[in-house]
Formats: structure tokens, C-alpha cells, sequence
């Protein structure tokens, strides 16, 4: 066990800025589920993420002369906000180099606090290189989004703060992952206190960095990472962060798109709060779990970690959630270009809801049929496709 780590987590200096979050139980999720879930809101603290804790904490160790020159960081927006509320309240100049690619909420958040914002690259790795470039040549503290120990065990107080609100049997907690910082910090807390409660981490498909890491024994670097879970589109895990989870995280599940949209529809559902894709996907990835297990009534907590998310991707995520809980299938068909063609295509859809249509004509043979169609459940997505295949439609 992590000896320092567990000293360093009981004495972080978080609650100067961040709150104590409640561990809520999500009563529709939990009767769906047959499991009960609490969801741990960090998307309630001051700046809606968990991030506040890292930050404050690292900055509040630095001495004042160094604080005095200022500080900078590079972030897709959550850190950024951490590191710029830490630095208003401790009096600390702060620099935040951000991808163009960062949603608006989270720069005007950043900006708000009075930090100087600077936006480069489309990535979070171009977004680093600028703000290591411009420490190196300004002579300034750069403070890492994860992979530093304060960091680590700034986050760490969420597993204290679990372990100790905990209502019941306590079988698993999952938390998202990016660079690791923050399972790597629940986890170790965790286990030094109980080895029968198992630390789950959730990725999404496009960004598993450490899925890949942890299946070659070493880290790896990605090329590309999806954007739309931003607040964990990492290419290269932290080194001390791999070091940890290693050693105390138990599995990591990876979950799609849909699967993270239909998640935050249940957030909402459950708490009348809408999370960042991020934030959602411990939820994504604790129903993702539950579909695999033979039995229920088992207890589990999923870590909200942000509630930072552009109004006006609202549409994109109310569209997508329907997919991810199989309540919508898309299909495209290839149909005739005959007269009653179509008309039998409806009737072989019958009497489910069109959610959306597209017909185009490919040449004087043939039309192709884009839609979005009503389905109960994913063995009914696929009854639809196989009859559809049944009455030659070709279904690509």
C-alpha cells in the first residue's frame, strides 16, 4: 500500500474551495438496473468538476514567490478552471493554454476568474506543447492535469469522501478515465481501506489510452483521440497515474458515443442536471457492467465528475441517447426506382415511428433510403433488419 499516498490524501487541502458532494441515490436508474446506484456530484462543486480538488491543492503547496510570478497549464477546460479558481483565491497570475476545439462554456468559465487564456491546436497534446514551451521561456510553474502526486491526491478525497457517505453494501465505484489522475487517486485511497470494494474505470472507445496501456504493460500513446468526451481525450496517460492503476484498478470498461448520451438522458432523469459527456461516463459505464452480471442487487457508485456542457450540443446528445439505449435503429436501404417501391418499403416498416428520413436518388435502378426508426429494444432493431434482408432490401 501507497503509505504516502493515503498521508497525503488525509491532509490535501481541498475544502478551502471544493465541497464535501453528496452521494445521491438514483432511484429510476437503480429500479431499471436492479442494482442500487448512487452518483457522487462532483458536477455541484463551484466550477462543476471535480477538478477544483487537483488544482487547489498543488497550488496551495507552492511557496508565494514562486505563485508570484504565475503559473500555467494546458487544458481542454475542466483543469483550466481548476487551476484559474485556484489562482484568483491564492492571488496567482495564471496562464491556460487550451485546444480551439475546448466548448465556450469552459474558456468563458476560465476567463472569468480573471486568467489569461490562450487558445492552440486542435488537441490536448498541442495545446501542452505550447504551454511547456511558453513555462520553459517565461520561467513559470506549469501544473500538471494529472500526473503530479498533490493532483493525484487532491482527487483522492473523492474516495474518502465515498467510503466514508456510503449507505449499505458497497461493490464496486466507477470513474472515468483520461490521464488517470482521478481513479488513480479514488482507487489508491480506496484499497488501502477495503479490498472487497472494486474500482472500475470507463473510456471511450475512441480515447483508450489506458485500456491499450494496460493490456501492452506499458504506456501508449494513441495517434488521434475522439473529441467528444473532451475532458478525456488524452493521447498518453500520466506515468505515475499507470503506475497506480496497475497496481489498484480492478477492470476498465469502454463504452461508445450512444452509450455516454444515453447516459446523461439518465443523469437528467434521475437528478434534473445535465453532465458533460465526461461527466456521464461512469453511469455508461456501470450499466455496461451490470449487462454482464447473472445477479442483482449489488451496490455501486458512479462518479460524476462535470457538468460543463455547451447548450448547443443538447440536440446532438437527445439524438444520440436514443441510439445508445436502442430505442432507435439506423438504417440505410437501397430500394428500387420503380413505382410502389416505396409504399412497400413503409409497409415493411409497418407501423413503428420515423424518426427522421432521407430518400436520394443513386440513378435510374435504384434509391437509397436513409432513416431513423422506432424500436422497443436492440432484439427488435434486429427483427426489423432481418425482415427487411427477407424482403430484399439491401441493408447497408
Amino acid at each position: 500500500m501507497d503509505s504516502k499516498y493515503l498521508q497525503r490524501i488525509l491532509l490535501a487541502r481541498v475544502y478551502d474551495v471544493a465541497h464535501d458532494t453528496p452521494l445521491d441515490y438514483a432511484a429510476n436508474l437503480s429500479r431499471r438496473l436492479k442494482h442500487d446506484v448512487w452518483l457522487k456530484r462532483e458536477d455541484q462543486q463551484p466550477i462543476f468538476s471535480f477538478k477544483i480538488r487537483g488544482a487547489y491543492n498543488k497550488m496551495s503547496r507552492i511557496s508565494p514567490s514562486v505563485l508570484k510570478r504565475g503559473v500555467v497549464a494546458a487544458s481542454a477546460g475542466n483543469h483550466a478552471q481548476g487551476v484559474a479558481m485556484a489562482g484568483k483565491t491564492l492571488g496567482c497570475p495564471v496562464t491556460i493554454f487550451m485546444p480551439i476545439t475546448s466548448p465556450e462554456i469552459k474558456v468563458k468559465s476560465v476567463k472569468s476568474f480573471g486568467a489569461k487564456v490562450k487558445l492552440v491546436g486542435d488537441s490536448y497534446a498541442e495545446a501542452f506543447a505550447a504551454a511547456d514551451a511558453f513555462r520553459k521561456r517565461k520561467g513559470l510553474r506549469l501544473i500538471s492535469p494529472y500526473d503530479d502526486a498533490d493532483i493525484i491526491a487532491g482527487n483522492g478525497t473523492i474516495g474518502l469522501e465515498i467510503m466514508r457517505s456510503a449507505k449499505g453494501k458497497l461493490d464496486a465505484i466507477f470513474v472515468p478515465v483520461g490521464g488517470g489522475g482521478l481513479i488513480a487517486g479514488i482507487a489508491t485511497y480506496v484499497k488501502s481501506v477495503s479490498n472487497n470494494v472494486k474500482v472500475i474505470g470507463v473510456e471511450p472507445m475512441d480515447s483508450d489510452a489506458m485500456t491499450r496501456s494496460l493490456n501492452a504493460g506499458k504506456r501508449i500513446a494513441l495517434k488521434e483521440v475522439g473529441i467528444f468526451a473532451d475532458g478525456v481525450a488524452v493521447k498518453l496517460v500520466g506515468k505515475e497515474c499507470f503506475r497506480l492503476v496497475q497496481k489498484y484498478v480492478d477492470d476498465i470498461v469502454q463504452v461508445d458515443t450512444d452509450e455516454t448520451c444515453a447516459a446523461i438522458k439518465d443523469i437528467f432523469e434521475d437528478t434534473r442536471t445535465i453532465v458533460e459527456p465526461s461527466g456521464a461516463l461512469a453511469v455508461a459505464g456501470l450499466k455496461k457492467y451490470c449487462s454482464r452480471l447473472n445477479r442483482n442487487g449489488k451496490g455501486f457508485v458512479a462518479v460524476n465528475t462535470g457538468a460543463n456542457m455547451n447548450f448547443d450540443r443538447l440536440r446532438h446528445v437527445s439524438e444520440r441517447a436514443e441510439i445508445g439505449e436502442r430505442r432507435e435503429a439506423i438504417i440505410a436501404v437501397t430500394i428500387p426506382e420503380r413505382p410502389g417501391s416505396f409504399a412497400q418499403f413503409c409497409a415493411t416498416i409497418g407501423d413503428r415511428g420515423i424518426t427522421e428520413f432521407n430518400y436520394r436518388f443513386a440513378d435510374e435502378a435504384e434509391a437509397h433510403v436513409y432513416c431513423g426508426v422506432q424500436i422497443s429494444s436492440r432484439e427488435e432493431g434486429s427483427r426489423l433488419i432481418a425482415t427487411l434482408k427477407r424482403n430484399d432490401y439491401p441493408v447497408l
